[in-house]
Parts: C-alpha cells; structure tokens; sequence
C-alpha cells in the first residue's frame, strides 16, 4: 500500500488516497489519460487505459455505440472480430486505421482471477469526417402570408454538421431583426436540424437560397442556389376556376334535364321492356320423335 501514483511526475496524494479507498472497498483503480480521442478517418487510434492494485489483472475492452454492445479485447486478447486491425499492449488497445463506425464509447474494464477486485473507465473514441455535400428541399414559389418551410441535411460529417443558410450570398443571421438585410423577414433557424421555417412568407423573401454544412473538420460545404419566388395568392384564378366549374356542373344538369324533359329516358325504359319472353310447354308425341320439353320463344 505504500506506492503512490505519480501524475505529471510529482506524488498525487488525492489520487493516492482514491486508490487506498478502492482497494478498502475490494475495487481497484482503473484510469486514463484521455478520456476522448479525436483523430481523423483512416488515421491511428490508441486508446489508453491504466490501473492499480490488482495483482493478478485482467483486462477487457468492451465497444458500445447506441444499443449495439461487442467485444474488443477479452482477457489480455484481442477478439477475432478485430485482431486483424487493433493490437493489444499492457492495457493499451491500438487501432491501425479507424473508419466512422468505429465512433462510440470503449469500456476498459480490469478484474483479478479471482474477481474480488474490479475497476474500469471508459474513452470516447470520435472519428474525424468532413462533411460532405449537403441537399436542400427548397419551393420555387411561395405564397405570401403562408408558411414555407426550406429544409438542408447531409450524412458524412462527424461529428454531426451545423447548418448556415444564405440568401443571395448573404448569411442569415439567428434572428432576422437583429440584421438591417433581413428585418422584414419572418422565420426560425435551427442549425441542428437545417430547418428554415418562414412563417408567413413575406414579399422580401424572394431570393436565391443554400445551405452549408460545417462541423469543425475539414472545409466548410454549400449546397447548390435554388430560386424562391415569394408571389401574392392568386384570388382572380381562383375565382375564375370556381365560375368555370359551376358553369360546366350546370350545363351537365341542364344536359340531364333537357334530355328527361323529351322522354329520352322512357324511350330507353320502352326499349327494353318490348322484348319479351315467352315460355310454353311441348305437345306430347309419338315415341320416336324429337322430344322437347320446352321452348323460348322470343
């Protein structure tokens, strides 16, 4: 129990006396010296690990991301599943190259033989992805005093992109009254989401529009410009459509009446009843003969 933990080569008495009560408690101390790891795609990743008071270690590394858990290293050993592309040292696990599935939570957990003493620590592991091309949904036309929603998303970055929208390649600032260029525009920004929601459409948001896409990696990404024409509602055409569709449901009534009105449709009801069917009974006859048993006439 006397050795003391050393960190940035001077006695940490606090981190002594942490190890002390762990191993008092049947724990022993699991730490690291990176609690995250950020390092670009493709690139190496070590993920360090360190403990204390464990005299005869075991050490694990377990992978988590969302609901999905596997295992990394498993008693000193790196599993089949990655042996060809992580190594293990003393507790230390080592990527060659890591890709953006490998984004999530390591567990580091050591235990002795006997599992009386445990200990463990996890590391974020974040894989560096630019982003790339975003794709935006945006209407061409908007009817003023309605609401518009423009939208802008892209898949590849990591971590997860931010989303600035330009007008006419000026950047929309959060909120529209705080800058001169945009005071006559109604809208909300979310630049989680790159959701651009106008609510109402006004006459001075007509313009050219497009979305970029950042995450702090790599270079900053537009989408291509796309028109929005903010236009009044067209209570003319309206109206038109609606006299020209009473105009045609009245001449399809009148059509109907005319034609009732000259007995067209008793003429058809005639027609039909003139043809009538007339059933009746054979004659006996002489065995030998052609015996039938009824007959239609018509």
């Amino acid at each position: 129990m006397g050795t003391k933990a050393r960190v940035g080569g001077r006695p940490s008495l606090l981190f002594t006396a942490v190890v002390l009560c762990s191993l008092a408690l049947g724990r022993g101390a699991v730490y690291t010296t990176e609690p995250e790891v950020r390092v670009a795609e493709n690139k190496r990743a070590k993920l360090p690990c360190a403990y204390s008071g464990f005299s005869s270690p075991r050490v694990e590394w377990k992978f988590a991301q969302g609901d999905t858990t596997s295992l990394v290293c498993y008693n000193n050993k790196i599993t089949a599943s990655y042996e060809d592309r992580v190594t293990f040292s003393h507790s230390d696990i080592t990527f060659h190259s890591v890709t953006r599935k490998d984004t999530g939570t390591y567990t580091c957990m050591v235990s002795d033989e006997g599992g009386n003493t445990y200990g463990e620590v996890s590391v974020q592991l974040l894989v560096l992805v630019p982003p790339s091309k975003p794709t935006v949904s945006i209407p061409s036309s908007a009817t003023i005093g309605s609401r518009a929603v423009l939208t802008c998303s892209e898949e590849d970055g990591s971590p997860p992109s931010e989303y600035y929208w330009f007008r006419d390649g000026a950047q929309m600032p959060t909120e529209p009254k705080s800058s001169r260029a945009f005071s006559n525009s109604s809208y909300t920004l979310n630049h989680k989401t790159g959701e651009l929601v106008f609510d109402p459409v006004s006459a001075s948001d007509t313009g050219e529009y497009m979305c970029q896409a950042q995450n702090g990696f790599g270079t900053p990404v537009r989408s291509d410009p796309v028109r929005m024409e903010a236009a009044e509602l067209n209570v003319g055409g309206i109206v038109a459509a609606v006299l020209v569709t009473l105009i045609l449901l009245g001449v399809l009534i009148f059509g109907i009446w005319f034609a009732y009105s000259r007995g067209y449709f008793d003429r058809m009801k005639k027609g039909t009843a003139s043809k009538k069917v007339i059933y009746s009974q054979a004659t006996a006859r002489s065995e030998g003969e052609f015996r039938q048993t009824s007959s239609f006439l018509v």
